[in-house]
């Protein structure tokens, strides 16, 4: 008879576990980079996905929560992971209109058109939703007004849809600029 004894699952160590990830969700949406810092620095693994898909760097990213975004980037979190929605956190950045945390990102590696399966990138997010500033920003430093969606939509006809006219309108203009330059 063998003496080995292979260790068993102990529920209350499963339920532990489960307490400290769903408290770092929780630390995620509410910026909490100190709780983040620790636990990651003991093996929280830094792309933890919830049952969304959401990475704790994207509940960082769309609660605005620069400090904490970076934290997650410093311990190695991937900026160009989607969600079961197709998101990224520079989408969720520029939805919400935050340029410090979409400064970060981009710095950090995000890609600027990285593309939802639908197609929707950071720049439609912008548009629809009227961040002109956000939008401006993400034209300057090169992401793709020309890219359409999979049912050929373009961020300028995302804002319309939404009703953002002004983006739309800024859109339609860069486009046009650029057909002008090309002639």
């Amino acid at each position: 008879m063998s003496t080995d004894t292979k260790p068993q699952p102990d529920a209350s160590t499963d339920a532990e576990v489960l307490e400290i990830m769903q408290s770092a969700f929780e630390a995620a949406r509410n910026g909490d980079a100190a709780f983040l810092k620790t636990w990651l620095e003991k093996g929280l693994p830094p792309n933890l996905q919830n049952t969304r898909g959401d990475t704790l760097l994207m509940l960082a990213a769309y609660h605005s929560h620069t400090d904490a975004s970076r934290t997650l980037l410093d311990a190695g979190a991937d900026p160009d992971i989607l969600n079961d929605q197709g998101q990224t956190p520079l989408m969720g950045a520029a939805f919400r209109g935050d340029t410090a945390t979409a400064e970060l990102l981009v710095e950090r590696g995000a890609g600027l058109d990285v593309a939802a399966p639908g197609g929707k990138t950071a720049l439609t997010m912008a548009a629809m939703f009227g961040r002109m500033d956000m939008m401006n920003w993400l034209l300057d430093l090169g992401a793709d007004p020309s890219l359409r969606d999979g049912g050929g939509a373009s961020a300028a006809d995302a804002a319309r849809v939404m009703g953002a006219a002004d983006t739309a309108a800024r859109l339609d203009e860069v486009l046009a600029e650029a057909v002008t330059s090309d002639i």
